[in-house]
C-alpha cells in the first residue's frame, strides 16, 4: 500500500498511527496492496474552505473524502482486487479534539483521527451513512476495523464510540 500522511496542521499529530491503521483498514478491505492513497491533515480554516467548497456548508467538519478511481472491496474471496489509486482524506485535528472531549467514550485527538481515518477509508469504498441501514453497516464496519487494530496493537480500554455525522 502507498500512503501518504501529509501533516499541514501546525498541530502535532501521531502520523504514524494513522498510517498504521489506514493500511490495516484497506488490508481488512482486501483492497489492492499497490493501491494509493493520500491522507492530509489541515487547520480549521483550510477545512472550513473545503467544506464551503465542495459542500456547500459553512464551519469546519472533521474529516472529508475526495475518491479518485471508486475502487470497492472485492465482493468474493477469490475476486482478485482491482489496483488504483483510492483518493485523498483530509482531516482536521482541531475539530477531532473538540469531538474525541465531548464525545460519550471521552478520547484523545489521536484516537479520533484514528477513527476518522477508518470513516474517511469506508466513504472512499463507497460506503455511506444517510440512511439508517447504510449507517449500521459502516458504524458497525468502522466499529471493527478500529477494534481489531487496537486488538493487534495490544491497546486496552474501550474504542471511541463514532463520533462522525
Amino acid at each position: 500500500m502507498a500512503i501518504d500522511v501529509n501533516n499541514e496542521s501546525g498541530t502535532e499529530v501521531d502520523e504514524q498511527a494513522i498510517l498504521d491503521i489506514a493500511r490495516y483498514a484497506l488490508a481488512r478491505m482486501r483492497i489492492h496492496p499497490l493501491s494509493e492513497l493520500s491522507v492530509i491533515v489541515v487547520d480549521s480554516d483550510a477545512m472550513e474552505q473545503l467544506h464551503i467548497q465542495w459542500m456547500d456548508l459553512p464551519g469546519p467538519t472533521d474529516v472529508m473524502s475526495f475518491p479518485m478511481d471508486e475502487l470497492r472491496p472485492p465482493m468474493k474471496d477469490e475476486d482478485e482486487p482491482p489496483q488504483g489509486l483510492l483518493g485523498d482524506i483530509v482531516l482536521c485535528p482541531e475539530v477531532a479534539e473538540k469531538q474525541g472531549k465531548e464525545a460519550e467514550t471521552q478520547h484523545s485527538m489521536d484516537e479520533e483521527l484514528q477513527l476518522l481515518t477508518v470513516h474517511g477509508v469506508l466513504h472512499l469504498l463507497g460506503y455511506d451513512h444517510e440512511e439508517p441501514d447504510e449507517k449500521a453497516e459502516m458504524f458497525g464496519l468502522q466499529a471493527a476495523i478500529v477494534d481489531g487494530w487496537r486488538e493487534e496493537r495490544g491497546m486496552t480500554g474501550p474504542s471511541p464510540a463514532p463520533t462522525v455525522s
